[in-house]
């Protein structure tokens, strides 16, 4: 009997490490309607909220501002039609890490998850939560701003929470995503309708000669447009979960169609009831418009806009944490990280180390004072990988020609935005050229030395380092490696 449990111990440590082990996967727990809300959810934070400014200080006139906000909303469709075609050629989660897996090889891939999963997507994940706690704090302290160890506090905590619930369940992570879709489509009908009320009633000073003024220099315009498709972005978020979708080769581009064209027609009916209450010069003086909207025209239940834009970053925060898990998932799947973080939770069939992992991240960003500056000089990358993306797609219709296409865009669709993509990181470097852009593309070729050192020779120190680790996570968290994909 004293050897029972030592020898059952070692079973089961046998069982975890074998050749063979348990394996689970994915559920499809995302339908149509919960596909639809991500998109939206994840699309519409607080920027259209708080600084929609930055539009209108390079267009300098309501007219060209107002053609920004739909030229935007096109491009952002274009771009998501051809990742419709990507997602349903290539069925795996990730976004835009399997499509360059695929197009161009694993150094590519691999750069683009060092990226984003170092800065890009934890830091802005990091920021959505810290502007939720700025508003949920704000009004414990009127008249002076809440102490940046509150809000940095509250930022962590909400992490910890959105962490927390997408780790339990894809089911309650999606349930919590519709959830805070909803609330922030209420605020976005209040905005609208009050706003075309006031329309109706003749207040249209603010649209008469509005296209005296406008700059319309190139410069200006691909800044205005830079700044635009940045509030669009989160357009690509269901191919990251397109393992997790029921129905993809239906369900992908349907929520794409639907979601993305509501977005736009939201975003263009929000800037006119700003208008309609603002002048030009008054919405660039203040700091949060739709408070500003709400204490002149909802008074005195202004204090509605404030509840329900935190409402819609946290839905903004939670859509991020649900589709980026999926990248670090892939990517630790593919061997390009701690090959724990490809598993998956047994009770919960979710991928929770890769969550997790994402979670530490970002509450690591919360440190520092200001990590906006940061994401502004990446931003510029994100669009380089859009790019590289979409020249996949064009790529592949000559290389891959054998992969079923259950959606094929006529190909001058991913030349247009490849184009564009071009243009976008280009436009930014020349207009106002800065140091911080070389040190952006230094951190991203930065990343080759980690391909090389640990995936590509796979030394055997790091090895022994990481086999141990990874065992002993895997039974602190009971999760097993995913089931291999079928051929």
């Amino acid at each position: 009997m004293g050897e029972t449990v030592p020898r059952r111990r070692r079973e089961d440590e046998k069982s975890i490490q074998s050749d063979e082990p348990k394996t689970t996967s994915l559920q499809k727990e995302v339908g149509l309607i919960s596909g639809i809300c991500i998109i939206v959810g994840t699309i519409i934070g607080s920027g259209i909220f708080i600084s929609p400014k930055s539009v209108l200080s390079n267009t300098e006139a309501v007219g060209p501002c107002l053609i920004v906000w739909a030229a935007c909303g096109v491009l952002g469709t274009l771009g998501a039609l051809c990742f419709a075609e990507l997602g349903t050629m290539i069925t795996k989660s990730g976004g835009e890490y399997p499509y360059l897996m695929e197009a161009f090889g694993p150094i590519p891939a691999y750069l683009f998850s060092w990226t984003s999963l170092m800065v890009m997507k934890p830091s802005s994940f990091a920021i959505i939560c810290l502007s939720f706690s700025e508003y949920v704090a704000t009004p414990f302290y009127s008249g002076c701003e809440p102490p940046k160890v509150v809000v940095k506090c509250l930022a962590a905590a909400a992490i910890m929470l959105i962490t927390t619930v997408n780790s339990l369940s894809v089911r309650l992570g999606s349930y919590v995503q519709n959830f805070f879709t909803a609330a922030k489509l209420v605020i976005v009908a209040i905005i609208i309708i009050s706003g075309l009320v006031l329309l109706a009633q003749g207040n249209t000073k603010n649209f008469e000669r509005s296209f005296e003024g406008a700059e319309v220099s190139v410069g200006a315009i691909s800044l205005a447009l830079y700044n635009g498709l940045w509030a669009y972005d989160g357009w690509n978020q269901l191919n990251y979960i397109t393992e997790e979708l029921r129905n993809p080769f239906r369900n992908l581009p349907l929520a794409i169609i639907i979601g993305i064209p509501l977005v736009t027609v939201c975003y263009i009916l929000i800037n006119i009831s700003y208008f309609t209450v603002m002048t030009p010069t008054e919405l660039l003086q203040s700091q949060a418009v739709a408070v500003t909207f709400g204490d002149r025209v909802l008074y005195p239940a202004a204090w509605i806009v404030p509840v329900f834009v935190a409402f819609s970053t946290i839905g903004a925060a939670n859509g991020t944490c649900f589709t980026a898990g999926r990248l670090v998932y892939v990517a630790g799947r593919e061997g390009h990280m701690l090959k724990v973080l490809s598993y998956i939770s047994v009770r919960r069939l979710t991928p929770a180390p890769a969550i997790i992992f994402y979670g530490i991240i970002a509450t690591i960003y919360i440190i520092p004072g200001d990590i906006n500056s940061l994401v502004n000089y990446f931003s510029f990358a994100t669009w380089l990988f859009y790019g590289l993306t979409v020249l996949g797609l064009i790529v592949m219709r000559f290389t891959r020609k054998e992969l079923e296409r259950p959606i094929k865009v006529p190909i001058f669709i991913p030349i247009l935005v490849t184009f564009i993509a071009v243009f976008l990181v280009l436009a930014p470097v020349i207009t106002k050229p800065a140091w911080e852009y070389l040190y952006c593309v230094l951190f991203i070729l930065s990343g080759l030395v980690f391909y090389f050192l640990f995936v590509y020779y796979k030394f055997e120190w790091a090895q022994k380092i990481s086999k141990p680790i990874t065992m002993h996570l895997q039974m602190l968290m009971e999760v097993v490696p995913p089931e291999p994909d079928p051929k």
